[in-house]
């Protein structure tokens, strides 16, 4: 059995029209209310004349019904309207085709007597959170018994109440759970409610085979919410130092809220003062009331409809949470700007005086009080300047901030003070195709506070950049690529050349945003051209000067200036720079060294000095050209080794590569030239390495070796003569080695007579513990000594020997490998080796450059320096001499 009570404020119009001729509509708000419970009896559901009503066994199988009872046989597309008052129940029964047919009161059985009170009292709610519809019943002077079923039976209908049907609404329709207490108290609930629905509703109670039926009950559950209490209930301050209670409304809520709050001066007392509060989440209070104990609570509830008040919140003590009380609690700011706090400051239950307040950052360093402002007397005021970036402590990214008695009593609350650096610096430049505009910046990570977010904004203008750019108040993110380096890179492709961009990095947290000052970019400006091209070098074959040409790169015109760097091609190269200055020549000429290969890369910018050098171009090598022949050939020397088993002697020349001085510029082969005492000669040549071979069958064989360039051969060469002769030509008496130290080993010799004259003398070395190459050296034939400058391990044995060279031959040689002892003379030669190397470089250095001293041009320094090396052994052995007669 239907009725058409509705709990919505929203009656739908075609439904009005229809039923209200006979039957009132109750508009019916979100509180409890009472309806009444019918009972039919046999001779209304008997099928009228019309045919407009049919037995409903549909629902009676659905919900259990016994199938005597005909209180649950209905028509499907049949409902009742009923109007009941504190005296009367009227009810129509509607047909499918809404043509209705008056009930007589002997149709319908009301319960009305004081023992069996047939009302139900009624209150719907949907929780705060949004999840459950309930609907708790009472039955009103009525005691319910054991064996009483309740029932709350619902349908969801999309459509309004006059669209839908009965047949649509038995098909979707639920039962809800509903459980009862000894107290005639029942509770039903909806789970999962849609809120925009509309939920058409009645209830079924059964006593033994006895059902009562109540009027049909409509609702959009968003009507009827109840909010969960408001939350987060304390005291903030204004920048004025007004007091205000603050909240935070409870989640979930589809709608705006209102609130009430109330306030006491005593929690024991009644005298609580509501004050009604719109949309606002905070009320301003008087500030006295922080010296009393005063207690405030909030609740809330729909704004702009229908609903319920929610409960009130949790007690909140104001003279508890006003012990002091901040303005604001949390500030984020940039490097460089000001900050301003403010304070209220209780000691117990008195407030303390502004002039008695001090300021303390951290709690190690104390604010000045020049920095100190007072608003009035209760409220104090700091202000920071010039901030700088806060540096984190451990996981703290804020300073602390706290407001004292200026007998440094301290509350344990303090203020945020977050302090960023948003002074990022936004380059961008364009590429030399100009088809795109790449922008990089950076921000360092452990600046970042944590829930922070950075983006870029820009506004694109169509004409160039203001002289003083702007944070426009329409703007763009542009998306932005984190790299490794800590950078962001983002791209705007395509890119507009000569439109201005306006960029700043956006800073985001909870706290606030900040912005980073503003830069203006216009592409064409920051070009970065292609490198050069087709670019060649090449050095001159007399003068040595180095050559250099290109080609400018594409989609640039003539203004642009050029700069060269070039090097010595080696491993590790040092670059030294040339700057074009004439900005229409596409080449250049620098001085360089002779014999040299360089390597020569170019790049450019343009003229007026805007955008960026480009790229350096692709390396061009200036190949060595020889100036002319080498001026003499290589020292070299020999060593001979027997083969006694092929009765053979084989020679291996050994020499040292030209220096590029003495080669002019480069040696491309060696040319070996062999005479022998048969009138024989011959050729070879060696285009790589320092050795030659062959075997000795002749009594005199003599070699020379030619060095070649690309201009012809050396014409001054050395000469070397091998004779069997000449090998037996004893002239050397003496050989004596003293050790110095592991770098410096002297060699000392003495001569006999000679009817030869001796050309050069040869010293040979060598270390008899380890598989090393025999090292040598050619010293002039007058010298009687000769400092060997190696690496010696005094420990191990090393073999010295000395050949005394002819014009017709090698003489015999004499070697020693024993270093001679003594510890006067050691240690005397020791000093004289190092003082020899320290006068060499004291004379060195003091040598005039002939260049800038004309008095020194044509002097023999080399000479003078043989001369005083002479000097330095004369009187060592003089020393020498002394101590040997001393004792």
């Amino acid at each position: 059995i239907y009725s058409g009570i509705i709990l919505s404020t929203v009656l739908e119009p075609c439904f009005l029209h229809m039923a209200a001729a006979q039957c009132m509509v109750h508009e019916i708000h979100p509180r409890r209310f009472t309806v009444p419970c019918l009972l039919l009896n046999d001779t209304s559901l008997i099928p009228s004349a019309a045919g407009d009503v049919q037995n409903w066994s549909a629902l009676r199988r659905e919900y259990g019904a016994a199938e005597t009872n005909p209180s649950l046989l209905m028509d499907e597309e049949s409902f009742l309207c009923c109007h009941w008052s504190n005296n009367n129940t009227n009810c129509s029964l509607y047909g499918g085709n809404m043509q209705a047919r008056m009930l007589i009161p002997s149709e319908i059985s009301i319960f009305a007597s004081e023992e069996r009170d047939s009302n139900w009292n009624i209150e719907c709610w949907v929780e705060g959170k949004l999840d459950l519809l309930v609907c708790g019943l009472q039955f009103l002077k009525f005691h319910m018994r054991l064996d009483m079923k309740v029932h709350l039976l619902y349908a969801v209908s999309e459509l309004s109440l006059g669209d839908a049907s009965t047949s649509s609404l038995k098909r979707t329709a639920l039962a809800a759970q509903c459980n009862c207490s000894e107290y005639s108290k029942c509770e039903c609930h909806v789970p999962s409610p849609r809120l925009n629905h509309t939920y058409i509703m009645w209830l079924k109670t059964v006593s033994g085979v006895t059902p009562l039926w109540s009027p049909l009950m409509s609702v959009k559950p968003i009507d009827i919410v109840k909010p969960e209490p408001p939350l987060n209930v304390h005291l903030e301050m204004t920048e004025r130092g007004q007091v205000k209670i603050c909240w935070s409304e409870p989640v979930l809520m589809p709608y705006p809220l209102q609130y009430e709050v109330n306030i006491s001066g005593n929690s024991g007392q009644n005298d609580w003062q509501v004050v009604q509060v719109a949309l606002s989440t905070s009320l301003d209070i008087d500030s006295m009331l922080l010296d009393s104990s005063s207690f405030a609570q909030v609740r809330c509830k729909n704004h702009y409809g229908p609903g319920f008040w929610s409960e009130w919140s949790t007690l909140y003590n104001l003279n508890v949470g006003a012990e002091v009380l901040y303005f604001p609690t949390k500030i984020l700011t940039s490097v460089g700007s000001n900050a301003s706090f403010h304070c209220i400051y209780k000691n117990k239950t008195k407030s303390v005086a502004s002039k008695k307040i001090v300021w303390w950052l951290n709690l190690a360093e104390e604010i000045p009080e020049s920095q100190y402002t007072l608003v009035n007397d209760r409220v104090s005021k700091v202000t920071l300047f010039n901030l700088k970036a806060t540096k984190p402590r451990g996981s703290f990214f804020y300073n602390a901030l706290y407001c004292c008695h200026q007998n440094r009593e301290c509350h344990h609350r303090y203020a945020e003070l977050y302090v960023v650096d948003v002074n990022i610096n936004i380059k961008c430049e364009t590429d030399g195709y100009l088809t795109k505009m790449t922008c990089r910046w950076s921000a360092n990570p452990n600046a970042l506070l944590l829930g922070s977010s950075l983006q870029l904004r820009y506004h694109r203008s169509k004409i160039y950049c203001s002289n003083f750019p702007s944070t426009p108040p329409e703007s763009e993110v542009k998306e932005c690529h984190f790299q490794r380096n800590h950078s962001y890179e983002c791209t705007f492709q395509p890119v507009f050349l000569l439109s201005g961009y306006t960029m700043w990095i956006e800073f985001k947290h909870l706290l606030g945003t900040l912005e980073s000052s503003p830069t203006c970019v216009v592409p064409a400006d920051v070009v970065k051209p292609l490198p050069p091209s087709n670019i060649k070098a090449e050095i001159t074959k007399n003068d040595g000067l180095l050559n250099v040409s290109w080609a400018n790169p594409v989609f640039t015109n003539n203004d642009l200036k050029f700069q060269i760097r070039y090097a010595v091609n080696k491993e590790e190269l040092t670059w030294e720079l040339y700057d074009v200055l004439s900005a229409s020549t596409r080449s250049a000429v620098i001085e360089v060294q002779l014999c040299v290969e360089y390597i020569v890369q170019i790049r450019c910018r343009a003229l007026d000095g805007l955008g960026y050098w480009s790229n350096w171009s692709r390396s061009a090598y200036a190949a060595v050209k020889d100036i002319q022949a080498p001026l003499h050939g290589p020292e070299f020397w020999r060593t001979i080794t027997e083969d006694p088993a092929m009765g053979q002697t084989n020679v291996t020349l050994l020499w040292q590569p030209l220096m590029k001085n003495h080669s002019l510029c480069s040696v491309s082969r060696y040319v070996i030239k062999h005479q022998t005492s048969e009138n024989t000669s011959w050729s070879e040549y060696v285009d790589k390495g320092t050795t030659c071979s062959f075997p000795w069958t002749e009594h005199t064989h003599t070699i020379t070796i030619l060095a070649v360039n690309s201009i012809g051969a050396s014409s001054v060469n050395f000469n070397l003569t091998l004779s069997r002769q000449m090998s037996t030509v004893n002239a050397v008496q003496s050989l004596i080695a003293y050790p110095v130290n592991s770098t410096c080993v002297i060699l000392t010799w003495t001569l006999s007579p000679q009817i030869y004259v001796i050309t050069s003398l040869i010293i040979e070395w060598r270390n008899l513990n380890k598989e090393e190459e025999m090292k040598w050296v050619r010293v002039p034939p007058n010298t009687s000594k000769y400092y060997i400058y190696d690496h010696f391990i005094l420990i191990e044995k090393y073999r010295f020997t000395l050949y005394p060279v002819f014009a017709a031959g090698v003489g015999k040689s004499r070697a020693t490998d024993q270093f001679t002892k003594g510890e006067c003379s050691i240690s005397l030669l020791g000093s004289l080796c190092l003082n020899q190397k320290k006068n060499e470089k004291l004379l060195w250095e003091d040598v005039p450059n002939p260049k800038n001293c004309s008095w020194a041009q044509g002097v023999d320094f080399q000479q003078r320096m043989d001369i005083l090396s002479s000097l330095i052994m004369v009187t060592a052995c003089l020393n020498l001499w002394a101590i040997s007669q001393a004792s």
